[in-house]
């Protein structure tokens, strides 16, 4: 027979006390899951371990001793031995260890004989050696391993391998793991929570300062989403424009992260676990990247020197544009162009930016305080100020949007028209009613005019193209620009933080995963 003892790591060094753990069923294995520590008191551990019992529904019991004696404890290894008569078990392990030596000593003592330590004979003169095999496990691993079976399964009674049965009793006895405070009562444990007092102090602060937190954030997210129900801020314009500004949709996002965060609801899953710490850490890391930003921005007085540098760059686009509608005017790569229609186009674009170069210089001494005050908006985390930019951006850009809008209408209704006075050439029609081309019988007058339009219209349509063209590639640069900086806003939303550093630095946290 060989007697395989799972002890934890976390204990080795523990105080001389009492091993808590429970018997394989089935297997002679034995998991010891904690070290209560001496001085102790055995009625209060025949209680504790009764409602630890009742609470995880699994056999709890006294294993043994562990002695670890220090100075002045010289006659503890007699006194946890006559605990075997407080504690009676089928088999009493006794677990010691010196200071400064990595080896344990082990004797297990049987209701009628003792069975001495590994390697020593037995009495009576039998040679046959008790094979004793330690086998040392983290606790935190094997716990928040999802080795075990799911959360209300029970695992068949047959077939069932020793180490399942391992990792299914350190998994159940999560309680028992959980309800060692820094304010230990008469009982004092050793496990893998109990190392660093200090740590456990701050975690337990923050969890009593977490409470009042999540209820006042809690209430000024009613305050929010009251104000956002009002009927004003939901008209059809209100709501059109909020919906088009990356800031106001940013906000939408923001808020509705942070009720997810301040839910007293407690996670059921661990994929609502595991999405709320995400939202969370992704939270903390964009408010930080916020206030790194401030502290670049309002140093060394570079908001005066991005709103001098932004005046210029607008003349220099707008200079470009100018020379680019020029050029379209013109012959442009050898192009032979309507005459007339392109010089109405050019003329009618040129006048856009014309008005777009004053209304630029008319905000020119105000746009250092409107950036001042905008780089504010960073306080709040690095997607809002992304999402200023972006809406500054776009409003930079409201002429070249303009000018695609007027490209690609006009394009649109030529195709419209070439398109129907196609129809019309070769005798179709387009039935409203039943949404199909049939065909229709023109009379010569018709054919005529339906000809001549779509010729004309069909010699024009290069110019035309050509302006849409240009202007479409204009709009693709800014769209390019606008998505780079909605990438970065949903790497920063969306991306698992959390997870990711759990994979890299606690693997095991995800092994069910």
């Amino acid at each position: 027979m060989v007697l395989k003892i799972f002890f934890p790591q976390c204990c080795n060094r523990a105080d001389s006390g009492l091993l808590v753990g429970r018997w394989v069923p089935g297997f002679d294995s034995v998991v010891v899951l904690a070290v209560i520590h001496y001085p102790f008191i055995p009625g209060q551990v025949k209680k504790y371990l009764s409602e630890m019992q009742s609470a995880i529904q699994l056999e709890l019991t006294v294993l043994g001793s562990w002695s670890m004696p220090k100075d002045g404890q010289e006659g503890m290894d007699s006194f946890l031995k006559d605990l075997s008569t407080i504690f009676p078990q089928g088999r009493w392990l006794q677990l010691s260890r010196e200071l400064g030596k990595r080896g344990f000593a082990c004797q297990v003592i049987g209701r009628d004989a003792a069975v001495p330590p590994r390697g020593q004979p037995k009495e009576g003169g039998d040679d046959e050696k008790e094979k004793v095999i330690f086998i040392h496990y983290d606790q935190r691993k094997v716990m928040l391993s999802h080795l075990h079976p799911a959360h209300g399964q029970e695992p068949a009674a047959e077939g069932v391998s020793e180490l399942r049965l391992v990792f299914q009793t350190v998994a159940q006895s999560q309680p028992l793991f959980f309800l060692d405070k820094y304010d230990d009562g008469p009982i004092k444990l050793t496990h893998w929570q109990s190392e660093g007092r200090e740590a456990s102090i701050l975690v337990e602060l923050i969890k009593q300062a977490s409470v009042p937190m999540c209820l006042v954030l809690t209430w000024l997210l009613s305050l929010w989403t009251q104000l956002r129900s009002i009927r004003v801020l939901n008209m059809w314009p209100v709501r059109f424009v909020s919906s088009k500004l990356s800031t106001c949709v940013q906000l939408s996002h923001r808020t509705e992260h942070l009720q997810t965060i301040s839910s007293p609801r407690r996670a059921q899953q661990h994929a609502d676990f595991m999405r709320k710490a995400n939202i969370f850490v992704s939270f903390l890391v964009d408010i930080a990247l916020g206030l790194l930003l401030i502290s670049w921005l309002y140093r060394e007085n570079r908001i005066g020197r991005l709103a001098n540098t932004l005046v210029p760059v607008a003349d220099h686009v707008a200079k470009e544009l100018q020379e680019l509608l020029q050029w379209l005017m013109g012959a442009p790569a050898g192009l032979k162009m309507n005459r007339a229609l392109d010089q109405v186009l050019g003329r009618f674009f040129l006048y856009h930016i014309h008005l777009w170069i004053s209304y630029i210089h008319l905000l020119s001494p105000f746009i250092e305080m409107i950036l001042w005050y905008v780089g504010l908006s960073a306080c709040l985390g690095l997607t809002f100020a992304l999402s200023v930019v972006s809406d500054i951006v776009a409003l930079l850009t409201f002429h070249i949007y303009c000018f695609y809008v007027y490209g690609a209408r006009i394009y649109c209704l030529k195709i419209y028209g070439l398109s129907s006075l196609w129809r019309l050439f070769r005798g179709k029609k387009w039935n409203v009613l039943r949404q199909r081309v049939d065909s229709c019988s023109y009379d010569l007058d018709q054919l005529f005019i339906g000809t001549l339009l779509f010729t004309i219209l069909l010699f024009l349509l290069p110019t035309t193209a050509l302006y849409y063209l240009v202007f479409t590639l204009l709009r693709l640069g800014v769209v390019l620009l606008q998505g780079f900086i909605h990438l970065m806003i949903d790497i920063i939303n969306s991306f698992p933080l959390f997870a990711g550093g759990l994979r890299l630095f606690r693997p095991y946290r995800l092994a069910g995963e």
